[in-house]
This record gives structure tokens, C-alpha cells and sequence, in this order.
């Protein structure tokens, strides 16, 4: 088992990649969206000072079986974190099952 974190152009790229994996797949697929870059900034009023800051890139975060490497196509869309990221699968450390 490899962890792999991707982001797409958007997320109907997304979704054509997931799809083109087919639907007799065991990997686990998490799609996270637009991500929250920075947190939107909240006064004692309850008012929104500043809005929050999304990621322009779809992301997705899977747990591939029985795969040394990315699928074709999915290696230029990978990103390599130093940390699990806002996305962990639970009990698999990211950093130590990385793709």
C-alpha cells in the first residue's frame, strides 16, 4: 500500500482521472476539493474580518493497492508533502507510505 496526494487542474480533471481507473479498482479515493490555504479571520463581534483563502487546485488524496508507482497519467499531478497534509488515512502515516 502507497499514499499518493495530487492536485488537479480542477475538478473536472479530477473526476476524469478517477474515472479512467475504472470501477473495478480496490485503491481509496479521497477527494478533498478546493482546499483551505489560510483560515478566514473572525473578530469578537462574530464578523468575518477576512474571507478564507482556498486552494485553486482540486485535490485528491489516494490509497493505492498493489502499486509500486503512480498510475499512468497521475505522476505530474503528485505533490510531496513533509507532514500527512490537512488528510491522513487513518493510522497510515503518509510520510512512511508515501508513492
Amino acid at each position: 500500500m502507497k499514499i499518493g496526494k495530487y492536485e488537479f487542474t480542477d475538478k473536472a480533471q479530477a473526476d476524469s482521472k478517477i474515472e479512467a481507473l475504472g470501477e473495478e479498482h480496490n485503491h481509496t479515493i479521497v477527494k478533498l476539493g478546493y482546499i483551505v490555504l489560510e483560515q478566514s479571520e473572525i473578530d469578537e463581534e462574530g464578523d468575518i474580518v477576512s474571507e478564507p483563502i482556498l486552494s485553486d487546485k482540486c485535490h485528491v488524496d489516494v490509497m493505492w493497492i498493489g502499486l509500486k508507482d503512480h498510475p499512468y497519467g497521475w505522476k505530474s499531478y503528485s505533490v510531496d508533502l513533509s507532514s500527512n497534509g490537512m488528510h491522513s488515512f487513518l493510522g497510515v502515516d503518509y510520510t512512511e507510505n508515501k508513492m
